[in-house]
């Protein structure tokens, strides 16, 4: 099995290492020592734990502990020698460290240890020397040991208050640019609503009419025709130029004031019944409201598109016969079903594309309404619950 390679050393550390050895010879040169009349009295004795804390240096960074072990050794076999200030120093560098770059539970445990140590060296030099001086002794120590791991534990705790500062704003700035992005969309998604609902039904009116006149030979349906393309184009543009022109300014309301409304709904109705006569179909309107009870202006809107479409739908694909929409509320619920006979009809027919269906599906959504769409008895039946709290989002 290879031998896992050792952590190479931070540049820093190593910055540090060879600044500390390079201190401590020039200290042992001047013959610059801590104490004299040690029991191991050669001058050259103090080299050694000088060298060996300086390894210890190159790893305070990658392995903490393994230095905090090692300078402890050294910093004791110091002591048996005349001693050197640089590995006094130095030793104070790795116990700020070892709390500073080690584990979590090493940075709490290693200054509670050192107080206790400082706390012990401070008793027992008073019960030996049994004077006022000994005090120096537990305060040089305290300043060995238990500062700089105190040191290591503020700057530990600011660096960890920067680090969750910076991951907070990290994660705002995510979720801001979330908001966004689904704002974003939200409103694509309302828009491409709107420009559907506007275009579909006059377009498809358009459809059908053009196909018609081109392959009826009659003038006068010709004629009949060609006024439904105009009448319809015309409304179409002024529609479309309502929309760009809020899309230009835009306006702070979810909902222009000009945006339609169910007392809009016998023009609605009208237009589709002299749109749709030719093939066979006849629009009528059964509105079981109190008319005199106002409802909120996004349930209006909603309402109004889902009538819209439904129109256009079977102005495309219905059978000749009646196309009927109900209007009722019970409660705070607004009921709006539109039917029309299924079946094969005569004529020209438009392509559909199933965006309508969508469309009518995402209003009644963003209100916390129901909607369902399907066949049912030989008719397509479109039908919309819609709440008329106050407070309804936007359509």
């Amino acid at each position: 099995m290879p031998t896992p390679a050792l952590p190479r050393p931070h540049r820093d550390d190593v910055l540090i290492a060879v600044s500390g050895l390079l201190g401590g010879l020039v200290l042992w040169l001047l013959n610059l020592y801590m104490r004299a009349g040690d029991v191991l009295g050669d001058t050259r004795l103090p080299l050694v734990p000088l060298v060996v804390m300086s390894a210890a240096e190159l790893l305070r960074r990658t392995s903490p502990r393994t230095a905090l072990a090692i300078g402890t050794l050294a910093l004791v076999a110091d002591q048996c020698t005349h001693g050197n200030l640089a590995t006094v120093a130095m030793y104070t560098d790795v116990m700020y460290a070892a709390v500073l770059y080690g584990t979590p539970a090493a940075a709490r445990r290693i200054p509670v240890v050192t107080f206790l140590i400082s706390l012990v060296v401070t008793i027992g030099s008073l019960a030996w020397f049994r004077s006022p001086d000994a005090l120096l002794i537990g305060i040089v120590s305290a300043l060995v040991v238990f500062v700089p791991a105190l040191t290591g534990v503020s700057v530990r705790n600011h660096r960890d208050a920067a680090e969750a500062a910076r991951l907070r704003a990290d994660q705002t700035a995510l979720l801001a640019e979330m908001d966004r992005t689904q704002a974003v969309t939200a409103e694509r998604a309302r828009m491409a609503r709107e420009l559907h609902d506007l275009v579909a039904n006059h377009l498809s009116a358009i459809a059908i009419h053009s196909t018609a006149a081109l392959s009826i030979g009659d003038p006068e349906t010709s004629r009949t025709a060609l006024g439904v393309i105009r009448e319809n184009s015309v409304e179409g543009l002024a529609e479309m130029r309502r929309l760009i022109g809020l899309l230009r300014t835009g306006g702070a309301d979810p909902e222009p004031s000009s945006s339609p409304t169910l007392g809009s709904l016998d023009a609605l109705i009208e237009q589709h019944r002299a749109a749709a006569a030719a093939g066979g179909l006849a629009c009528v309107l059964e509105d079981a409201r109190d008319g005199g009870v106002p409802l909120p202006a996004p349930v209006e809107l909603a309402a109004y598109r889902i009538v819209q479409e439904s129109l256009t739908n079977a102005l495309k694909h219905a059978a000749p016969g009646p196309v009927t929409v109900r209007l009722g509320r019970a409660g705070r619920r607004l009921t709006v079903e539109v039917s029309s006979v299924l079946g094969e009809r005569p004529g020209p027919r438009a392509p559909g594309s199933g965006a309508g269906l969508v469309g009518m599906r995402e209003r009644v959504a963003l209100l916390g309404g129901e909607f369902e769409a399907g066949p049912e008895d030989g008719t397509w039946r479109v039908r919309a619950e819609l709440p008329v709290e106050e407070g309804d989002g936007e359509p």
